[in-house]
């Protein structure tokens, strides 16, 4: 079922008035939709409304509510990915994954070995939010993710916004993913920063940053993984372990 974000104040008891040109265009021009069909709206509360269109005029859309519930297509926790941008679709590809796989944000860095400079990062920052945003409403996100301005590793983990910080480096791990997690379990709330470096990988002075500072150094396993790859094999692992530790 179509799924698009509206506002709160579009609610006047069971009717929701859409008249924003986006969701009109979308709803009305390319999907055709007809009054009786089934459409999913979700506003800034993180309520979902099951509706069915009754009303479509030349500038809005008129949706009867039948049913309504917070949603719970989120995370229990924050789930953060910092990662060095990567060329043209390869960067596409981990914006539009790491949405689908419940970020609350994604950070690109400048790495070392980064494939992108900054001006470069920056032009693109409009065109990676619109790609969440228009991945959240193909898998029903309960809350948009933000593609923040550019960063630096030294400078996030300086910023004391998360509660743990970790590092996915295939070739000067530590320890594997599956054993720092039995110690250092995620907890409901938690803001969690994963990172994740380019093709080329982090240089010595990133490894050193990691060292001195106590992030950990972890493996995905033997294989040596693309950056794309790693960004959702990491992500869907962290997801699974915190999942496994609420049922234990």
């Amino acid at each position: 079922m179509p799924h698009f974000f509206i506002n709160s104040k579009n609610l006047n008891d069971k009717i929701i008035t859409v008249d924003d040109s986006e969701n009109y265009n979308h709803i009305a021009k390319s999907l055709r939709a007809k009054a009786g069909e089934k459409i999913l709206l979700i506003d800034e509360n993180r309520i979902q409304y099951e509706t069915v269109v009754k009303n479509i005029t030349s500038k809005s859309i008129e949706f009867l509510v039948e049913k309504s519930y917070k949603s719970q297509r989120d995370l229990k926790f924050n789930l953060y990915l910092a990662s060095s941008p990567l060329r043209s679709d390869a960067q596409s590809f981990v914006v539009e994954k790491a949405t689908e796989l419940g970020v609350r944000a994604l950070i690109p860095v400048l790495t070392d070995n980064c494939a992108l400079n900054k001006d470069v990062i920056d032009k693109k920052n409009a065109r990676w939010n619109k790609i969440m945003y228009e991945a959240s409403k193909q898998c029903e996100r309960a809350v948009i993710p933000l593609c923040e301005p550019v960063s630096t590793i030294d400078a996030l983990f300086n910023s004391r916004r998360f509660d743990k910080v970790i590092a996915f480096c295939e070739r000067r791990a530590e320890k594997s993913f599956k054993d720092f997690f039995k110690d250092n379990p995620v907890k409901e709330g938690d803001n969690l920063l994963v990172i994740i470096g380019p093709e080329g990988g982090f240089s010595n002075r990133e490894f050193e940053f990691f060292e001195n500072n106590k992030i950990p150094m972890l493996t995905l396993g033997n294989l040596i993984l693309k950056a794309e790859t790693a960004v959702t094999v990491a992500l869907g692992n962290i997801i699974y372990e915190f999942e496994n530790q609420r049922k234990d």
